[in-house]
């Protein structure tokens, strides 16, 4: 279902603001003009830092995805919500989100202007953005995707993987990889670099050095480390790894 509420503004200009943004200890300002100009940009706006569906599949699948966007033209990636800037570095912090451009439109006039503002006070929220996301190319809207008009918190276009089927359908998005690993572990190190010259990026899961392996062996059969999963598939150790590279 479409959402009658909200305009598409593709052929449109995004607006232009000078947004505050603290930067270490320090001051400063984003002026979408420069950020927007003579540039491919990707922009998603959504509801709020730290809420469940932002922090667990929203930002981090655009954060994963970057390298296969850059590689389609893409120079930036921006995530948009109505929160403090203080909220917003925290919440870059504790994502590790580190190929996403941050915009605390603190006092919402970025989503205002945008025409994407709701009124979330029923659940304490207060003005925050409707969940949408947009290919801006030199300062002017050329795709948008705005999540229909059903109750609760949609979340059904605006995501990554709609964005990559748009800018290119063949495009392949890389696969998940997680490795298993104990510090002072030879054949981890050996894992990781392998991986790293194949060209995958990785999520790292470190046992500690006191931890037991009972845990890993119920995931995976395995009480050694490394233990790695490509695309939801267990690979296993550092030579199956070796094996499945070749």
């Amino acid at each position: 279902m479409s959402n009658p509420q909200f305009q598409d503004k593709s052929g449109s200009t995004v607006p232009h603001l000078t947004l505050p943004v603290r930067v270490g200890d320090d001051w400063s300002t984003i002026d979408t003009a420069e950020l927007f100009a003579n540039k491919k940009v990707i922009v998603f706006s959504l509801p709020g830092a730290f809420t469940p569906t932002c922090s667990s599949t929203h930002l981090p699948r655009y954060n994963q995805l970057a390298k296969t966007f850059a590689a389609l033209g893409v120079d930036e990636i921006c995530c948009v919500s109505v929160n403090d800037t203080f909220v917003m570095n925290a919440w870059l912090a504790d994502q590790e989100a580190e190929n996403i451009t941050f915009i605390p439109d603190g006092n919402g006039d970025f989503t205002e202007q945008m025409g994407f503002l709701v009124d979330k006070s029923a659940i304490g929220f207060g003005q925050r953005s409707w969940r949408y996301s947009m290919l801006v190319n030199n300062g002017v809207v050329e795709k948008m995707f705005i999540e229909p008009d059903v109750p609760g918190d949609p979340f059904e276009v605006s995501d990554a993987d709609t964005m990559l089927a748009y800018l290119d359908p063949n495009a392949k998005a890389p696969e998940e990889v997680s490795v298993f690993t104990k510090p002072g572990c030879p054949f981890c190190v050996k894992a990781k670099a392998a991986l790293t010259e194949a060209g995958y990026d990785f999520e790292e899961i470190s046992l500690g050095q006191d931890a037991t392996l009972t845990s890993l062996k119920a995931i995976t059969g395995r009480d050694t480390v490394p233990q790695v999963f490509i695309g939801g598939k267990h690979i296993g150790g550092s030579e199956e790894l070796e094996a499945y590279l070749a």
